[in-house]
């Protein structure tokens, strides 16, 4: 029996399947920007590179989260 995926990362295949991009590198682009607020890096993935709201949300939420440790 498989686990299920929850939360922010369950968003992380259709991502890579809509974007071409694996989740690595989508990591490092929020890592290596200059932003640091949740917000401020959801648009910027919106406008920057055309991500939709929930999936740019999805992947700040979980970069961060690494960053902080939790």
């Amino acid at each position: 029996m498989t686990d299920t995926v929850k939360g922010p990362a369950s968003y992380f295949p259709s991502i890579e399947k809509k974007y071409g991009r694996p989740i690595a590198e989508w990591k490092e682009t929020i890592r290596s920007s200059a932003l640091t607020k949740h917000g401020e890096l959801v648009s910027w993935l919106k406008t920057e590179h055309g991500l939709g709201h929930g999936h740019a949300n999805a992947l700040v939420a979980h970069t961060l989260a690494e960053n902080s440790g939790k």
